[in-house]
């Protein structure tokens, strides 16, 4: 008889999460939750937080399929030239190859959790940006606003 042996899981929360701007203007932050380094895994997950009028810059993967869950606001998603209104609970998967951007268009910040398969090197990315907090705002977002308080 033969026993599988259980793996650990990896368990963050909001206060592990590392923030980054790709670059200084960028108008979005991105907040790691697994990556690469993480979690040992061709996988990058994050929140996507994008100020009023923010968007990422348009953007393409040569293999990685992008999925992007809008938590909070409402923006407006572009692939290859074809745009469509997200909000919250809306879901939007990106194949491969497809130009895209996501633009907020709401009266508040919009909030993604978007994950990409294979990582395509979407982490290192991030994370050569620029480190940035996560506020109370993003925080009660994130669900945790005790994350703010020491334990």
């Amino acid at each position: 008889m033969s026993v599988a042996s259980c793996v650990i899981p990896v368990v963050k929360s909001p206060k592990d999460y590392q923030a980054y701007r790709i670059t200084p203007h960028d108008s979005n932050r991105l907040a790691i939750i697994f990556d690469t380094a993480s979690a040992n895994t061709s996988l990058t997950c994050c929140v996507e937080i994008f100020d009023v009028g923010g968007k990422t810059p348009p953007n393409r993967h040569q293999w990685a399929v992008e999925m992007f869950f809008v938590l909070k606001g409402e923006g407006i998603a572009s692939c290859d030239g074809k745009r469509v209104r997200i909000r919250a609970g809306d879901s939007l998967l990106v194949p491969p190859t497809g130009t895209h951007l996501i633009e907020n268009i709401g009266y508040g910040r919009l909030y993604t959790l978007t994950i990409m398969v294979p990582n395509e090197d979407f982490a290192e990315l991030i994370r050569s940006g620029t480190p940035v907090e996560l506020d109370e705002e993003d925080m009660a977002v994130l669900g945790r606003v005790d994350s703010l308080m020491p334990y």
